[in-house]
């Protein structure tokens, strides 16, 4: 190991046991009882919300699988995704969160799949139960994605071997979410979120000034057919000639491809690590300063990831030239350790770090809750003791933590591939039951079982069947199956009964 590489990893070590330090302080306030492990006792204050709203949300993807999107077929296809994303963040804060916050806390619900049962007032905990086996099914292959970003990050920085380091990253992050939960996970994602958004800041200016400023920057970008336009896409040929990477002519980029990656703004309305931040913070007046400092950050953070794939593409245009190997992925940290001195650029890739801990232990935590609180306390043994459903909750950890490993390991995984489909698995499954569950008094519960079956099942019948035809059939899946949930939703609660007048008079008192 070089002198350069030390210092890399003394950067990242002293971030790692950071970390741990916050674990252990929210430690004995977490392990209280259950809500507390939980759901923090709804005491999440304003600033905490945001930060560790959007760093749980945006994962290792925003630092690796966005500027390598970027990077490798220019602005369209990156940009239209984040500004997708940007209008998502601030409708959600803005629709979702003071309603969700003030109806959770009326019906006592302290998990998303419990929100879903206490909403409908169901006895058989069939909802719940779906709901619970959604989370873990597209949760995990999340976790896995956060996993993906910690492998390839040592990897590349050390040459240490990929696998193993996916392994070790799995066991950090288990550890560190037995030890803390929902109050540790919230403090150490604000804090990872500041160091996300920075890194992003100050690798972005390095790269502009390294390239000769923002209209060198741009000049040059041109050259690449279609690399600058929203209205066309870059064609890589996987060739290059005198160090400079090989394009053909630039393809179309119309509407229909528009429409498909402004759909992932549709995704938040049915995020677990989101959502529940709505339903953790102490006042409801405070979620107004929250939607605003949650949405500066996303649009700082998205326009300087994107940025720094065009950036990266115009300072090393032929280090990548195959996206399917994900090696394109990897332009943050060569962008790091190429223009800034070992300690920095050890600080700076611990923004990734960062983002792949505060996504991976937020899923973790909220899968273990599906389980042992919702399943296991909600049907199982319904007088289950706060011991025993933390005892069930890290058994699960483990499982869960396993299973992730399992999506991780192996050569060329792509991250932007991998939280594609669990995005649209959660937009798809909770993003229209949660919308008419809270907008809608006239959503029965059967129209919300077939609303959220059909919204989950889309997603995996779209992605591994239709999309394969191509044309129009290849849009993201995740607008086909949102916009099939909310008819299912619709027309199964029109064909059934209205719902029980105290379910009204509810809705109406948390509308209110």
């Amino acid at each position: 190991m070089t002198n350069e590489n030390i210092l890399h990893l003394a950067a990242m070590v002293a971030y790692m046991l950071a970390i741990i330090v916050i674990g252990i302080f929210f430690a004995k306030r977490a392990n209280k009882n259950s809500d507390a492990y939980f759901l923090g006792e709804r005491s999440l204050g304003p600033w905490v919300a945001a930060f560790s709203a959007e760093a749980s949300d945006m994962s290792g993807w925003l630092l690796m699988g966005l500027p390598g999107l970027a990077y490798w077929s220019g602005l369209a296809d990156a940009g239209w995704t984040a500004i997708g994303l940007a209008v998502g963040t601030y409708l959600n804060w803005l629709i979702v969160s003071k309603r969700l916050y003030r109806y959770s806390k009326a019906v006592d619900a302290i998990t998303i799949p419990d929100f879903f049962s206490r909403r409908f007032h169901e006895k058989n905990k069939v909802l719940m139960t779906i709901a619970s086996c959604m989370i873990i099914v597209f949760f995990t292959p999340y976790a896995g994605s956060c996993l993906v970003a910690c492998g390839k990050l040592f990897s590349q920085l050390f040459g240490f071997s990929y696998n193993s380091m996916v392994i070790i990253s799995a066991i950090f992050v288990l550890i560190y979410t037995f030890i803390g939960g929902f109050l540790a996970e919230s403090a150490s994602d604000f804090m990872q979120a500041i160091v996300m958004v920075a890194a992003l800041v100050f690798v972005l200016v390095l790269g502009v000034s390294a390239a000769g400023g923002i209209s060198m920057v741009i000049g040059n970008a041109k050259e690449i057919p279609g690399f600058l336009s929203l209205l066309a896409s870059a064609a890589p040929t996987g060739e290059s000639a005198n160090g400079m990477a090989l394009f053909g002519s630039a393809k179309p980029y119309g509407g229909l491809s528009i429409a498909s990656t402004l759909a992932w703004g549709l995704g938040y309305f049915g995020m677990p690590q989101v959502l529940l931040r709505f339903m953790g913070i102490r006042a409801e007046k405070e979620l107004t300063l929250s939607r605003r400092v949650a949405t500066t950050w996303c649009v700082i953070s998205l326009v300087s990831a994107v940025s720094i794939g065009i950036i990266g593409r115009i300072l090393f245009s032929d280090v990548y030239l195959a996206y399917g190997s994900g090696n394109t992925e990897n332009i943050f940290i060569l962008m790091s350790t190429s223009l800034l001195p070992p300690l920095l650029a050890g600080l700076v890739c611990a923004g990734i770090l960062a983002a792949s801990i505060s996504s991976s232990d937020s899923y973790l935590l909220i899968s273990a809750s599906a389980v042992s609180k919702n399943i296991w306390q909600g049907i199982i043994r319904k007088n289950a003791s706060d011991r025993e459903i933390m005892t069930v909750s890290r058994i699960v950890l483990i499982i869960i933590t396993i299973f992730a490993i399992f999506v991780a390991v192996g050569n060329n995984k792509i991250i932007f591939t991998i939280v594609d489909f669990a995005w649209a698995g959660f937009g798809a499954t909770f993003g229209p039951l949660m919308l008419f569950s809270l907008f809608w008094k006239r959503t029965t519960y059967p129209a919300a079982i077939a609303g959220m079956i059909s919204g989950g099942a889309m997603v995996f019948i779209w992605n591994f069947w239709i999309s394969g035809l191509g044309g129009i059939w290849g849009i993201y899946e995740l607008l086909p199956a949102f916009v099939f949930s909310s008819l299912v939703i619709v027309l199964v609660s029109l064909l059934t009964g209205k719902p029980a007048p105290e379910i009204q008079t509810e809705f109406d008192a948390a509308k209110a």
